[in-house]
């Protein structure tokens, strides 16, 4: 099982290993979609980015893979003339801090602490620039007449995960705590666990106002009632999946019965039906093992 994680989080991350992966990455177009009045959703390959475009500079919300970093700076620069203020790392994966080398240069990198660890110490991925400003909780960054709320959620998509809230345009960037594409890539070999990253979503939920825009990690620009959606799925499958559990079924039979025919269309190419059940089933599992419950001995 845990091979499975270490397989997917090397996918996420190998393409920034090795100019060989650069060609795959020459037809990529840079989509640009406006959330409100200054904050725009950019779309290319990987996870999506965020942009704050004020008279005093730009924000950058993640930066994809290093072979598409021109390409993302020429769509900067369309949206405005001014220079790049601060970026931001939602997490550690690859496919949303591969072009900290090329933007690191122009502007200082904020992320969570632990963000700046993994990348140190991450061997699957070439070493890339590391967050100069790191933080425990969160911290606020005013730009313009913006304030950009930065908020550390644990042990959810990673240990090291951050949302953005740009609180006047009322725009969340949710980083990979959102797949509006389907099931969730939870990184279980990183931090992430299932129930706290249901907890994460939930709490945002609550938090946000009913007509915040929002840009997911991966998918198109969405609203609260999407994000719902999709808290309800991961409630329903950790729920099906611990029922299973708890009824002493293996993992095949997990397995052949599904997540449900409510939930199979949530299945994508990256994360299958299959990959969830399996992330759910090893996470689920870890819970209910004796030397993690006292109560048991």
């Amino acid at each position: 099982m845990k091979a499975l994680s270490v397989i997917l989080s090397t996918v996420l991350m190998a393409l920034t290993c090795s100019n060989a992966y650069a060609s795959s990455f020459d037809n990529t177009e840079i989509v640009v979609t406006k959330a409100s009045e200054q904050v725009y959703m950019l779309k290319g390959a990987g996870g999506n980015i965020g942009v704050l475009a004020t008279k005093s500079g730009l924000l950058l919300v993640d930066n994809q893979f290093a072979p598409l970093a021109k390409k993302i700076e020429k769509a900067l620069a369309n949206l405005s003339n001014n220079k790049l203020k601060y970026i931001v790392n939602t997490h550690f994966h690859g496919d949303h801090t591969g072009g900290n080398n090329y933007f690191s240069h122009q502007a200082p990198i904020f992320a969570h602490q632990n963000v700046r660890e993994r990348l140190s110490n991450n061997s699957a991925q070439e070493k890339v620039a590391l967050p100069v400003v790191t933080y425990e909780q969160g911290v606020n960054i005013y730009l313009s007449d913006e304030t950009i709320k930065l908020s550390h959620f644990p042990a959810a998509h990673t240990d090291g995960d951050t949302v953005v809230y740009f609180t006047s345009a009322n725009v969340l960037h949710t980083g990979d705590l959102f797949f509006e594409v389907g099931f969730p890539y939870v990184d279980i070999n990183n931090g992430g666990t299932v129930k706290g990253y249901l907890a994460a979503v939930n709490t945002l939920i609550t938090q946000m106002p009913n007509d915040v825009v929002i840009i997911p990690g991966h998918g198109k620009l969405t609203n609260k009632a999407r994000y719902q959606e999709f808290a309800d799925m991961i409630s329903y499958s950790i729920k099906r999946v611990s029922d299973f559990l708890a009824q002493g079924k293996s993992e095949q039979e997990i397995l052949a019965l599904g997540i449900g025919k409510n939930y199979q269309h949530w299945s994508w190419h990256f994360i299958t039906e299959e990959k969830w059940l399996k992330t759910l089933i090893t996470d689920l599992n870890a819970d209910l093992s004796p030397d993690l419950n006292p109560d048991s001995k």
